[in-house]
């Protein structure tokens, strides 16, 4: 089994608190079911909205994770798979999905060290 992770992209969604709830059952399910077959690594946490990027060589400072992007990654999962096919086979359960967001898979490099 490789590890991959799941990066979590999503507008801003502004919710009631019912439908927040609705949404927090659906992906308790989710990672409960992966979990039990034994391919959840590490849960992941959700992303704070806020954050600086430092860019280049004179390691500029900006305000906010990609502030002029349309979606923002609101947080990780990762998993273990058979193959890249199969952790995207996964992913296809996510609730994100549902509500227009996507997952990004991303395979893990292993590095010697």
């Amino acid at each position: 089994m490789s590890e991959f992770i799941f990066l979590y992209r999503g507008k801003d969604w502004t919710t009631s608190p019912a439908e927040m709830q609705q949404r927090m059952q659906k992906w308790s399910a989710w990672m409960k079911e992966l979990g039990a077959k034994g391919h959840i690594k590490d849960p992941g946490h959700p992303l704070e909205r806020t954050g600086k990027t430092v860019e280049g060589r004179q390691k500029q400072v900006v305000d906010g994770p990609f502030a002029e992007a349309k979606d923002v990654i609101g947080g990780y999962t990762i998993i273990a798979a058979e193959d890249l096919a199969h952790a995207v086979e996964l992913s296809k359960g996510c609730p994100i999905l549902d509500a227009g967001g996507a997952v990004e898979v991303r395979p893990i490099m292993k590095l010697a060290l």
